[in-house]
C-alpha cells in the first residue's frame, strides 16, 4: 500500500523560489516571516515534544486556510509497540465528531421536505411521542414523572432533550438494559432497536429543560434511517461521504485499512500505556472484526484528517465542496448559531447550534479564536473546530483515552493563530 509522506508543509516551493529572488535583489534571503511556514514549524515541534515525553503516542494535525491545505503534519506512531510511524493517511475513531455528519443528514432531510427539525420525534419513532424523566428527590433517591411535552428533532440536535449516556439519576434502570457510554461497535443489534430500548428508560431533564449530552444523536441516526429507508451506513455514503470525496470514512473499517487504524492509548504514570483491549470503547474495539451490525450516529465512525477536513470544509464554502453540493447556505447558518441562549454551561462564551458548539464571546472564553467560531470534539482526544472570520480549518487527531497532564489543544490554538498572519 502506497503511504504519503509523513510531513507536507506546503509551500516549500515558493519559499525557495522567493528566497532566490530576494537575495538577487539584494533584500534578506529568509522568508519564513512571508510564508508562515517557520511559525507553523512551532506547531510540529510542540507536537513532537509531546510524543518525546510520552504523553502522546501520535498524532496528525491539518490547517486549512483559504481552502488550501497549510500544514498538514503527522508525529509520533500509529504502534508503538509495533514500531509503525504514525502517517498522514492514517485512520482513527472520531467518536462524537460523527455527531456534525449525522446533523448535516438530518438537514438534507428536511431541505428534501422529509421532515421539520420542529416536528416531534415521535412522528417518525412512536415510542418517543411520549417519555419519562427522572427527578431526583434530593436525597439519593428519584421519582419517574411523566415528560411535559414531546421531544423535537430540534431538541435531539441541541442535546437539550434531556438525554444523557445513561448516568443520570436513573442509571441503574440503564445499566439494567445495558444502555451506557457511546460505545456500540461491539453490538450485534441495529441502532434502531437499541435506540427503540431508549425509549422506554427515564430521562435526566424535561424537554428543552438544560444542555444534557448523550445519546440524542444516536436516535438522530436512527431517525434518519426511518426517514430515509436506509441504513445510516449507506445515506452517509452515498449523500455525504461520495460526493465529497471521504475515501476513508466508514463505521466499520475494510479488511485492506487494517493497517491504518490508530493504536487507542490511555495516560498513565509512567506516561503512556495501551487502552485495555476489552471490546468496548476504552479499548481496540470491534471495528475491525466486530459483528458491523450498529451504526451509531453519535459516536461510531472513523475518519482521517483529510477527510474531515473535506467535510468541515463543505460546511464552511456554505455547504458545497468542489462542485458537490450538500446543504443550502441558509442550511448551514442555521447550523452554526447558537440555539440553546444560555443553557450550553459548558465553556465560557459557548453557545450551542445544530451538531456544533458556537463561540459567542471571544473574551469571555479568553483563547484565541472569532466570534463565530464552530466545532467539538471526540472521546478519544481529538479536536476540531472552523473559523469562518479567518477562512480556517482545523483537524487535529491523537487516540488517547483517558487523556491527563496533556495540554495540547490549548498549545495547538495557540500556535495556529500565531501563524495566522503569515498564511496569506
Amino acid at each position: 500500500m502506497n503511504r504519503l509522506p509523513k510531513r507536507l508543509l506546503w509551500g516549500v516551493l515558493p519559499v525557495l523560489v522567493i528566497g532566490v529572488v530576494l537575495a538577487v535583489r539584494g533584500a534578506p534571503a529568509s522568508t519564513e516571516a512571508a510564508t508562515g511556514e517557520g511559525r507553523l514549524e512551532r506547531l510540529s515541534e510542540l507536537l513532537e515534544s509531546f510524543v518525546e515525553e510520552r504523553r502522546l503516542p501520535g498524532a496528525v494535525a491539518l490547517v486549512s486556510r483559504g481552502g488550501e491545505v497549510s500544514y498538514l503534519d503527522a508525529v509520533g506512531h500509529r504502534d508503538i509497540a509495533g514500531g509503525d510511524p504514525m502517517e498522514t493517511d492514517d485512520i482513527f475513531r472520531i467518536a462524537s465528531q460523527t455527531k456534525a455528519v449525522v446533523s448535516v443528514g438530518i438537514m438534507m432531510l428536511q431541505e428534501a421536505g422529509d421532515l421539520l427539525i420542529t416536528d416531534p420525534v415521535g412522528s417518525y419513532l412512536p415510542e418517543y411521542m411520549e417519555t419519562t424523566v427522572a427527578v431526583g428527590d434530593g436525597a439519593g433517591g428519584y421519582e419517574i414523572v411523566p415528560a411535559n411535552r414531546s421531544i423535537t428533532i430540534r431538541d435531539l440536535l441541541t442535546h437539550t432533550a434531556g438525554i444523557s449516556y445513561g448516568g443520570g439519576p436513573a442509571a441503574e434502570l440503564w445499566a439494567e438494559a445495558g444502555i451506557q457510554g457511546w460505545y456500540f461497535a461491539d453490538r450485534d443489534e441495529p441502532i434502531r432497536e437499541t435506540v427503540r430500548r431508549m425509549a422506554a428508560l427515564p430521562f435526566d431533564a424535561q424537554p428543552g429543560e438544560r444542555f444534557v449530552y448523550g445519546y440524542s444523536t444516536d436516535i438522530l441516526g436512527a431517525l434518519v434511517e426511518v426517514v430515509s429507508g436506509e441504513p445510516l451506513d449507506q445515506f452517509l455514503r452515498t449523500r455525504i461521504f461520495e460526493p465529497l470525496g471521504m475515501v476513508d470514512t466508514h463505521f466499520y473499517l475494510p479488511e485492506e485499512k487494517r493497517d491504518r487504524l490508530s493504536v487507542v492509548y490511555s495516560s498513565a504514570a509512567d506516561g503512556l500505556a495501551p487502552a485495555p483491549d476489552a471490546g468496548g470503547m476504552v479499548g481496540q474495539g470491534a471495528y475491525v472484526d466486530g459483528p458491523r451490525a450498529s451504526f451509531s450516529g453519535g459516536a461510531g465512525l472513523l475518519s482521517t484528517a483529510h477527510d474531515y477536513a473535506r467535510f468541515l470544509q463543505m460546511m464552511l464554502n456554505g455547504g458545497e465542496r468542489d462542485g458537490a453540493r450538500i446543504l443550502s447556505s441558509k442550511s448551514v447558518e442555521l447550523m452554526t448559531v447558537n440555539h440553546v441562549g444560555d443553557r450550553f454551561g459548558r465553556e465560557a462564551g459557548g453557545g450551542f447550534g445544530l451538531g456544533f458548539s458556537v463561540l459567542r464571546d471571544l473574551g469571555a472564553r479568553g483563547t484565541p479564536g472569532s466570534v463565530g467560531e464552530y466545532g467539538w470534539g471526540g472521546a478519544y482526544h481529538s479536536t476540531y473546530w472552523v473559523d469562518p472570520a479567518e477562512d480556517l480549518v482545523v483537524v487535529y487527531f491523537t487516540q488517547l483515552i483517558p487523556a491527563a497532564g496533556v495540554d495540547d489543544h490549548a498549545k495547538l490554538r495557540t500556535l495556529v493563530y500565531q501563524a495566522l498572519d503569515e498564511l496569506q
